[in-house]
């Protein structure tokens, strides 16, 4: 989440953190405004909800929660080196992969529904 406020810093954006503690001196030095949830993971649904489109770069179990929750909710995923979501007897996941940073962020901004 650092690279991303990073490079959105980077361009002039505004940064927003939804984090998963109770503290805001927990968001990266990037963030300009960070949302303290205390929730943990469940703070994924906050994202999944809130976004325009997602993208996901690499990640875990987190991470897959919130492909999950974006694709549950009809929010625009694009993966970077995440998690492939397939299953047997079921049409694909209406999930974009891509190669590059830029193509991740080209695809979600085409998507984002604002």
């Amino acid at each position: 989440m650092e690279a991303a406020c990073r490079g959105a810093k980077s361009a002039g954006g505004l940064t927003v953190g939804i984090l998963p503690g109770p503290d805001r001196r927990e968001a990266n030095p990037y963030v300009d405004i960070p949302i303290v949830t205390g929730l943990g993971e469940a703070r994924n649904v906050i994202i999944a909800r809130t976004a325009h489109a997602v993208v996901a770069v690499g990640g875990s179990y987190g991470t897959l929660s919130e492909i999950a929750f974006a694709l549950l909710f009809g929010v625009p995923v694009v993966t970077l080196g995440s998690w492939e979501i397939r299953r047997e007897g079921h049409p694909p996941a209406p999930v974009i992969y891509v190669d590059t940073p830029q193509e991740a962020a080209a695809r979600a901004l085409a998507l984002a529904r604002c």
